[in-house]
């Protein structure tokens, strides 16, 4: 992912979505990717919970019709990189 983000041509939204979701979810990145909420805890690993409700709320922001593309499709990359994460897909994005 970081290779793609990186690679003119490769670097997309929906690229640099999953890459922020896999940092924060790794505790490589102190705010949430789509609500930009803090992390508190061990290390600024987001617990379950945490990473659950920023799923949620990439869903919501996917939702939203007036979103534009660009934005839509960084939530994208959250959504499904985080649905992964979260054991909810078997495919990797």
């Amino acid at each position: 992912m970081e290779h793609e983000a990186a690679t003119p041509g490769l670097r997309t939204a929906f690229s640099l979505g999953a890459l922020d979701a896999y940092g924060w979810a790794l505790g490589q990145a102190v705010r949430a990717p789509v609500t930009g909420a803090a992390v508190a805890g061990l290390e600024g690993v987001p617990s379950s919970y945490m990473l659950t409700a920023e799923l949620d709320a990439a869903v919501v922001q996917l939702g939203d019709p007036t979103e534009e593309a660009e934005r839509a499709a960084h939530a994208r990359g959250v959504h499904d990189a985080l649905a992964w994460v979260c054991g909810l897909v078997d495919d990797r994005p």
